[in-house]
Parts: structure tokens; sequence; C-alpha cells
């Protein structure tokens, strides 16, 4: 077997990688610290494929204008940090409503507002989750490295055209300008998972309608099935009804094709922890220093483990509560003032302590401050 080419690659670009070899076609953005660089590199590849790449006025046309192409049968993606995010949750509930795949990746600064646009922050992680009103259940992964960056952002497309929903990619500014040697995918290695499209006649299909896995066969507009999109609620033909008999089987719609097959959705990378009596729980680029720390303790004969968390949402308390069962104390490290260290309590039997460790100064979290940690609670 020809050996791999090992290649330089910066972490905004390698999610540019992943998304055009998930099949990405469809790009539209605004410029904005730290993610511009996802935007330069669709813009640079997507025409050689031929893709489109727009810049829009701002960052509620850009999520308005992946929808639309998503409709029109494109694998679409935006990128954005904390300011355009906010900007984009009307459209990305839009996208909830109307059942629209499509990635929105979030490389992450430090706020509230402008904040800090040159500093790293895991500070959106419940926006990820609860950005947009209502009732809907969120798909978010976090990669940890420049190969997951690739990998994750890829998983992310499968994900959203598997159920038919927005999903959101959590970087950081650590990870999005972060350079790494890897070898990139080759073509047909990753498995790529494309939107089911109907099998009856456009006279007999419902656009929402609630199947058995709770996700509808979804046409592009063009092919011959004219159907109705709206935010507001609607019934399985998509017109709006004020039914209760209708809007409650579409609001459990939305839950039940993401809760009911978590197992395919959750995904954890657990270290170090079959015999671990403490254990490390981070996500993205905190989970490369937890990684360290626990490599430096094990060194002096400490059992100390650590677990990554590759999807954020929907949580995977039950996982948490299976590989850490056998522990006696969990450290969560978050750059933030604890967005997911709550979760983890709620995962884990009392007896477990739960003990946060937080950054929110704009600064990483070093291995050392972890040690540190370890040693305050050994």
């Amino acid at each position: 077997m020809a050996k791999k080419e090992r290649v330089l690659v910066l972490g905004n670009q390698a999610c540019v990688e992943g998304a055009i070899y998930a099949g990405m076609r469809f790009y539209a953005g605004y410029p904005i610290t730290p993610s511009t660089e996802v935007a330069e590199g669709c813009a640079r590849e997507l025409p050689k494929i031929g893709g489109r790449f727009i810049q829009m006025e701002d960052e509620i046309g850009s999520i308005a204008a992946v929808i639309g192409a998503s409709v029109a049968g494109l694998k679409s993606m935006t990128a954005t940090s904390g300011p355009g995010y906010s900007l984009m949750v009307e459209n990305i509930g839009y996208a909830y409503m109307t059942e629209t795949p499509c990635v929105i990746v979030n490389v992450q600064r430090g706020g509230p507002s402008t904040g800090l646009p040159t500093k790293v922050s895991q500070s959106d992680t419940m926006q990820a989750q609860w950005g947009p009103h209502g009732d809907y259940t969120a798909i978010t992964v976090a990669p940890s490295t420049i190969l997951e960056t690739v990998t994750e952002t890829i998983r992310a497309f499968n994900l959203a055209e598997r159920f038919r929903t927005p999903v959101t990619v959590l970087l950081d500014e650590v990870m999005g300008h972060s350079r790494q040697i890897i070898s990139l995918p080759e073509p047909g290695e990753i498995e790529i998972f494309n939107r089911v499209k109907p099998t009856v006649s456009p006279e007999e299909y419902l656009p929402f309608e609630i199947t058995e896995n709770y996700v509808t066969p979804m046409p592009a507009y063009g092919e011959g099935y004219r159907y109705v999109i709206t935010g507001l609620t609607h019934d399985q033909k998509g017109f709006t009804t004020n039914k209760p008999e209708e809007i409650a089987p579409k609001l459990h719609k939305l839950r039940h094709k993401i809760i009911d097959y978590k197992d395919e959705i959750t995904k954890l990378r657990a270290e170090m922890m079959d015999d671990a009596e403490i254990a490390f729980i981070s996500y993205g680029s905190v989970s490369r220093a937890a990684l360290q720390a626990t490599d430096i303790a094990r060194k002096v004969g400490v059992k100390v483990g650590c677990l990554q968390l590759q999807t954020i949402w929907p949580f995977p308390d039950k996982e948490i509560a299976e590989i850490c069962g056998g522990c006696r104390k969990v450290i969560v490290g978050e750059l933030n003032m604890g967005q997911i260290v709550n979760y983890v309590r709620s995962a884990l039997p009392g007896d477990i302590e739960v003990v946060p460790l937080q950054r929110y100064d704009g600064e990483i979290l070093t291995p050392m401050q972890l040690i540190e940690k370890l040693e305050e609670v050994l």
C-alpha cells in the first residue's frame, strides 16, 4: 500500500477539506475573526470543483442563503464566530422547523458582544444547544485535533443529511489557528451519507411525513416535487396548522428523530480510563492539554484518565456514566464559566465528586494547570 502524503494543515483549512470531502458544494458567509480562513478556503477551492461561494452582506443573509441552497439540493455550510452565530440563530431555528440540513461552523472567541476577537474561548457551548427559541434537539460536534477537524466536519455533514437538521461544529480560536501535519483521508475511505430522496410520485409525496424513523425523504427543488416550506408550525403537507393534534406530532418529530437515534450520534474518545480513579473530561482544544496532563500523571503512578467529548449535544450522559463509573473524582476542564460541568454532575452518581476547572481570560488551559488541579484533589 502506498504511503499517504502528509501535509501541514491549518485548523480552519482542515474544516474546508472535511466539508468538500463530505460533498459540500455551496458556502455563504461573512468574514469574522477567527473563522475567516474557512471562507477564504471555500472561496479558493469550491470554484475548482463546480461549487459556489458567496460572500453575503452579513451573517443573517449567510445562513439564509445556506438554507436556500440546501433546499435546492446542495450540501451547504457557513462559518462564523460568536457574534455572527448570534445573528444566525433565528434562521437556524427556521432550519430546525423546516428540517433543512446544513452545517454551521463556530470558531469560538471570547465574549459577550465583540469580546475578544483574537482570543480563545468555549463560551458558545450552551448557545449551540439553545440558540434559537422553541423546542428542538440540537446536534453539536467538537474536534480537538486537526485531523479530527477534517473527520468531524465530515461527520457533521453526514449527521445533517441523515437527520435533516442543522449541525454545529464547535471549534475555538486555538483549534482554528493551529497547524498540524496530517494525512488527509483518501476518497472512499470515509463513508458519506447523502440525503434520502422520495420514491413516491409528486402527487403522493408528503414533505413532512412522520415516517417510522421520523426523517422524511427530501427532494431538491426543481425535481418535480412542489411543496410549501414555512417557519410556521405545519402539518405533514407543509401547510400552517393551529390544530393541537398536528402541532404536537410535529414537535415530537423534531425531538425523536434525534434522541431515538442518540447512539448513532454520540461519540467520545477515552484514554487510559480502564483503571482510572480520577478522570479529566473536556472537549475541543482543552482535550489536547488534558491528554498531555494524563500522560505526565501516569508516568508518576497516578491512576488518571481522560475523556474527550466529540459529541457535545445531545449530551452523552449515558456514556459518561458508563466510562467514569469506576472513578472517585472527575475534573471538568472548560474555557468558560462552566457550561457542561452541571451536565456531567447530572450524568454521574452523587458519590463521584465533580470538580470544575474553568478559564475565561482569553488564554488556554495548560497541562500544568490541569496537573495542579489534579494535585489538589488527590
